[in-house]
């Protein structure tokens, strides 16, 4: 069940729906819901075989190597998560569940919904690549998680578009963006920006560079809500 035929479907991890929602969506919707976890033996699969894809990378790693590293039998990862895809889009989704948990504490820090707009594009890009295991993959095999980003019909950006934009909606409500902005365009306009940096190495914008990515973002990004009484 791990072999190469399984791998084909690895290519589908963020964006091509298992059921109705695609993985991001059912992630962020868990971090909103604040979902409950799995029963131990589960997270003890889940974990070890984030640290195996770390580790070996998707393709290289077997239910068997990731049952071994959870120190329980293949049958019971197996009774866990049928298919290594399965397993695969699991741990992904908890990647992306963290981050969504961690971005929604860390912008109640931010005074007001400029440093807001800063602080998720710069936590969103370095979160992502720093992230041992998208990240790595992103460098690594970005054959297996790429494609799915750019060509699941815009579903992941869709994804993460309602999200952006359910945020700024949110900053509309409390009276801190204009009821005159588009908070739609505008959530897809940042969304797109932030995609195609993570897909396309920028030779003009260090994306490790923290100080670089927050002056973009004040330069580029908070002055599309400019309309707002404390955009700036």
């Amino acid at each position: 069940m791990s072999g190469a035929g399984h791998d084909g479907r690895a290519v589908e991890l963020l964006g091509t729906p298992s059921g109705s929602e695609s993985l991001l969506e059912r992630a962020f919707t868990e971090a909103l819901e604040h979902a409950d976890d799995n029963d131990d033996v589960t997270m003890r699969v889940l974990d070890a075989a984030y640290e195996q894809f770390c580790r070996m990378g998707v393709r290289r790693s077997t239910m068997e190597d990731v049952a071994r590293r959870a120190g329980v039998s293949r049958i019971t990862a197996y009774r866990r998560f049928a298919t290594k895809d399965r397993l695969v889009e699991q741990v992904v989704r908890r990647e992306f569940r963290r981050y969504f948990d961690q971005f929604l504490i860390d912008i109640q820090q931010a005074a007001t919904v400029g440093d807001r707009v800063v602080l998720g594009f710069v936590s969103a890009l370095q979160a992502i690549r720093r992230n041992p295991l998208i990240g790595g993959l992103m460098t690594a095999e970005p054959d297996v998680i790429i494609p799915s980003m750019i060509s699941d019909g815009g579903r992941t950006l869709a994804t993460v578009q309602r999200f952006v934009a359910g945020q700024l909606r949110r900053e509309q409500h409390a009276g801190n963006i204009s009821e005159t902005v588009d908070v739609e365009v505008v959530a897809e306009l940042m969304t797109r920006l932030s995609c195609s940096f993570l897909l396309t190495p920028s030779h003009v914008v260090d994306l490790d560079d923290t100080e670089q990515l927050r002056a973009v973002a004040r330069r580029f990004l908070v002055p599309m809500l400019e309309y707002g009484s404390q955009a700036q």
